[in-house]
């Protein structure tokens, strides 16, 4: 089998954070100029925007130099440019870090802030924070938290590393340790194993159980009830489906405080609130190095607002999870 030639670097550097968009020339076609392409690739509608681009030198080849509106069509070759970013209500809320090598970094993410970029959240992600304030610009994301859970992430230092700590995730060689608050039930008995078929269909909001083999495996455990007739929990899941967690507990009859998809969807939140997150957290993270064989135990320091104080976390203008002081631990640290 012919290994694929990896595409060269990129000439431009990141942007806040953010790498630049890496385009390539398709083998084949009729197009005299990489304007003709361009244009007809991205649309008729958007001709103004690709010649203002050329015009301004912001579309590179491999060489860095830049792409002019008569430069002649190369099949294969490679392009890149920065996108404009889309504006962003900056997430309010400190990301910390719990734990960093010189492999590894992982941070205890705030509620309201997305993983990695996508879609309209791109510059405010965790990973475009810690590029920009570790420096750290090959810095990667090894699994990723929904934008509205908090708690524990890992990032990979190195790029070459990546695959390895990824495939811990992938093979479920990661024990995940999530806590929540959500109504309390004195008829369920709990702890119990939740096992379904979740589908989480592309451009539909929230996923939903079928008839089928499970593909979802999670234990549920009631931790403490108090007052308001509300539980904090303890979630151990075994897959690693799509909103896994929110499905089960839905399903238990025991929705998370603060979700806009299950039991049912609401109306979206406008960009800027940051009122009554979901209280699902990322608690701990354990596994084995897959680098240099170290046994990590990991914390997150946060507390659920709706468990800790509901009044503040129903009422107040801008609650979140409450990140407690962390120390960074450093390479020998006990863990």
């Amino acid at each position: 089998m012919r290994r694929r030639t990896p595409p060269p670097p990129s000439p431009l550097p990141q942007r806040e954070g953010i790498d630049p968009v890496r385009m390539r020339l398709p083998g084949e076609g009729s197009w005299a100029t990489v304007r003709e392409h361009l244009v007809e690739r991205l649309g008729a509608a958007r001709a103004g925007v690709v010649d203002a681009m050329l015009e301004a030198g912001q579309i590179v080849g491999a060489d860095g130099r830049a792409v002019t509106a008569d430069t002649a069509y190369a099949p294969g070759t490679f392009l890149w440019y920065h996108r404009e970013l889309p504006p962003e209500a900056p997430v309010p809320f400190p990301l910390e870090i719990v734990y960093r090598d010189e492999h590894l970094v992982v941070a205890d993410k705030p509620h309201f802030l997305a993983t990695t970029p996508r879609g309209s959240h791109v510059a405010e992600t965790a990973l475009a924070r810690l590029r920009r304030e570790l420096g750290v610009p090959a810095l990667g994301a090894a699994h990723r938290l929904d934008r509205l859970t908090a708690g524990l992430v890992l990032f990979v230092v190195r790029p070459e590393e990546r695959g390895a700590y990824q495939s811990l995730f992938r093979d479920r060689r990661v024990r995940k340790v999530y806590e929540a608050v959500a109504p309390y039930d004195p008829g369920l008995v709990l702890p119990r194993t939740v096992r379904s078929r979740i589908v989480k269909e592309r451009g539909v909001m929230a996923a939903y159980e079928v008839a089928g083999e499970p593909n979802a495996v999670s234990r549920v455990e009631l931790v403490e009830h108090g007052a308001r007739e509300l539980g904090r929990y303890r979630l151990l899941p075994a897959t690693g489906q799509t909103h896994q967690l929110r499905v089960h507990m839905n399903a238990l009859g025991l929705p998370i405080l603060g979700d806009p998809l299950y039991p049912e969807v609401t109306g979206p939140v406008p960009a800027g609130d940051f009122r009554r997150p979901l209280q699902l957290l990322a608690r701990e993270l354990e596994f084995t190095d897959p680098v240099t064989g170290r046994l990590h135990r990991l914390r997150s320091g946060r507390v659920l607002d709706a468990w800790a104080s509901y009044d503040r976390w129903a009422t107040a203008a801008q609650p979140a999870s409450a990140p407690q002081p962390a120390a960074v631990r450093q390479p020998g640290a006990a863990q």
